[in-house]
């Protein structure tokens, strides 16, 4: 009998990401619907629409820590959504692993400056 790879004892190869990145794809996008609508409540209930009264909103600790997770979870769903671009797209290894590596440094360094402007304020 040849073994057509079919069934319950198929040979499953791969990165096994799957539902892990699945998951944290879903958690990334409610946290960031959340943030958005915490920020325009913010900004439909505020009187002061001004760099002052914005500077006065990303002043406060707690929208700080709440502004740097959330970017965090973009920057980390920005990843994931890239690497299975590269993974599916990109059949040149060589290549594959510069454009992640490129994504990589590009992903780091959004998240050191975007760290840097929030306790700036």
């Amino acid at each position: 009998m040849a073994n057509n790879n079919i069934g319950p004892k198929r040979l499953v190869v791969g990165a096994g990401y799957g539902v892990r990145d699945w998951l944290a794809q879903r958690v990334t996008a409610v946290l960031m619907v959340i943030y958005t609508a915490v920020l325009l409540i913010c900004f439909l209930t505020g009187s002061n629409f001004s760099y002052e009264g914005w500077a006065g909103l990303f002043a406060q600790q707690w929208f700080k820590l709440f502004s740097a997770v959330t970017l965090f979870g973009l920057f980390y769903h920005a990843w994931v959504g890239m690497r299975d671009i590269w993974m599916d797209y990109v059949k040149a290894v060589g290549l594959r692993l510069t454009l992640q590596i490129i994504t990589i440094g590009w992903l780091v360094g959004c998240a050191v400056w975007s760290v840097q402007i929030l306790w700036s304020v």
